[in-house]
């Protein structure tokens, strides 16, 4: 069950002192097919209400939605079935909101294999199809295992907390847990922006206390689109 994976034992899926509730359903409970794709097709903020913010939380400067992937075994990887694998666990717009959601997460070295964690700005879907992401690409770093919970949490407070240090290109980040290895991308809106990128590299350097002989690759979504395999 998708929810087994998600959340902690006994938790069901709340959102936050705002009263937003989620549910992550299955293909058994989510009733016709056709509709599921049809709600696929659409992005969250056109199915789902504005994050109402308590006048006594401390807003963040976005709003941002946390996804769950993943991958079918066996399965060719396109387009329709990547969408469809994509299920929303929750929203947040303030910082009492963020731990609201996260703290009930199970955390990422405890998923299985071929799982994706994606932390977008609310608006923006994580696929490089999204209009937001089309122009952009994303550096991509390799992790040994044991270290992805550390890394992965270091790297959302550096998001929430702006620590990027450039504007609007930040668009998300993901945390892929594979067999060998686990990877961590941050995603930006502009791959020719150069001297952006730069500067996005260095702050995950930084944020993740990676060596300077750490591997750092950076690809562009249009180079992705050319492989049909998602990292």
């Amino acid at each position: 069950m998708w929810g087994q994976f998600i959340l902690r034992a006994n938790v069901i899926e709340k959102h936050t002192q705002a009263g937003l509730f989620y549910r992550l359903k299955t293909n058994e409970d989510s009733g016709d097919d056709d509709n599921q794709t049809k709600d696929n097709q659409k992005t969250e903020k056109d199915i789902l209400p504005p994050i109402e913010i308590n006048p006594n939380e401390h807003k963040l400067q976005y709003a941002y939605a946390i996804w769950y992937s993943r991958r079918s075994l066996g399965k060719q990887s396109n387009i329709q079935n990547y969408d469809q694998n994509l299920k929303l666990i929750g929203r947040f717009a303030s910082v009492e909101q963020f731990w609201g959601l996260y703290s009930h997460l199970i955390r990422p070295s405890e998923v299985p294999i071929h799982t994706d964690f994606h932390l977008f700005k609310v608006g923006i879907k994580p696929m490089w199809e999204d209009e937001a992401n089309q122009k952009g690409g994303k550096w991509i770093v390799r992790l040994r295992k044991g270290i992805v919970c550390r890394c992965w949490e270091n790297l959302i407070l550096a998001i929430l907390g702006e620590q990027f240090m450039v504007g609007e290109e930040i668009c998300g980040a993901v945390v892929s847990i594979r067999f060998q290895e686990d990877i961590i991308c941050v995603w930006n809106k502009t791959a020719s922006d150069v001297a952006t990128t730069a500067r996005i590299r260095d702050t995950l350097r930084r944020v993740l206390h990676l060596p300077a002989s750490a591997s750092m690759e950076y690809k562009t979504h249009n180079d992705s689109l050319k492989n049909v395999h998602r990292v």
